[in-house]
């Protein structure tokens, strides 16, 4: 990162034998208070002090861990996964704001995550950087559904567990069963795998305590009420039928009928539903609008 310095006090990873040294370093370094935070943030902004940013990173640094954890899947050496979230960090207290009132926890994780993605799909030959937005979020979510459906068979997916998947993603079952079977070649890691040569430890020995870290349980409260937030003021982009219409087709537990609402308003069934489909988009274009403005979304490059 351009304007912070080389000498920032992040500890050396140094491969996938020293990785319990470094989660263990990591824990060391405090969490901030949400005055402390916007406090540095304000120094690095205003005057690049390099203090300031090496504290607001790690600070973080732990979070960084949990997140390239819920990656190790993919066949990949963690401390690797690990060193390309750093980057994202680093990236995202590059472009944080703290004058946007939310934690830097919430903002950086982005960063992370796209670090860490952008990571595998370059690592893994057969996925590659021109697929589709639908393949990469494939790519990305087919091991968590086949965990949560108990998709546990060899071999490719078939009737309704091939169905659920395919539908949920967005995507034909041919497409699902074809990226089953690349990331059945890429293969997981042993957990199991001892961390030294010499034998003593394994890889879950040093996993990351299974509940969430504290900041990343700051971090998910907080993107919950921002995105609450962004509701709220991109539904002042709808006029009063559109907001009411959104509302009661969308965004309650148990959806009015097109006929109730064409009753209401004395429209047809297929008026309400164009009505329905104009708002949503609005109202999608709205936050997706807030989100830039607000710095919520990393810039495109």
């Amino acid at each position: 990162m351009a304007n912070v310095p080389a000498k920032m006090s992040i500890p050396a990873l140094g491969g996938e034998a020293g990785l319990n040294r470094y989660l263990a370093e990591i824990r060391k370094f405090p969490m901030l208070s949400p005055e402390q935070e916007y406090m540095l943030a304000k120094r690095w902004a205003e005057h690049e002090d390099p203090e300031a940013a090496a504290q607001l990173v790690t600070s973080h640094l732990r979070l960084v861990a949990k997140i390239a954890m819920g990656y190790r899947g993919y066949g990949l050496p963690v401390a690797e996964l690990i060193s390309e979230g750093n980057i994202g960090l680093i990236q995202g207290v590059k472009k944080f704001d703290a004058e946007k009132g939310f934690r830097l926890a919430t903002y950086a994780m982005w960063w992370i995550r796209a670090a860490i993605q952008e990571y595998i799909l370059r690592s893994w030959s057969l996925v590659k950087i021109g697929t589709t937005a639908a393949q990469k979020k494939l790519f990305f979510n087919l091991r968590r559904l086949k965990g949560k459906i108990g998709a546990t068979q060899d071999g490719d997916l078939r009737g309704a567990d091939l169905e659920k998947i395919a539908t949920t993603l967005g995507v034909s079952e041919d497409e699902v069963n074809a990226m089953n079977r690349r990331m059945s070649m890429g293969g997981d890691a042993s957990l199991n795998t001892p961390l030294r040569e010499e034998g003593e430890g394994e890889w879950q020995d040093w996993l990351a305590d299974s509940g969430p870290l504290q900041d990343e349980l700051v971090a998910d409260e907080q993107e919950r009420d921002q995105r609450h937030a962004l509701l709220t003021e991109a539904m002042g982009a709808l006029n009063e039928r559109e907001r009411h219409i959104l509302t009661q087709r969308r965004l309650i537990d148990e959806p009015e009928t097109l006929e109730a609402l064409s009753q209401q308003y004395d429209i047809s069934r297929e008026r309400v539903r164009q009505i329905e489909v104009r708002a949503f988009e609005k109202l999608s274009k709205a936050m997706h609008a807030l989100a830039t403005e607000q710095r919520l979304l990393p810039e495109a490059d």
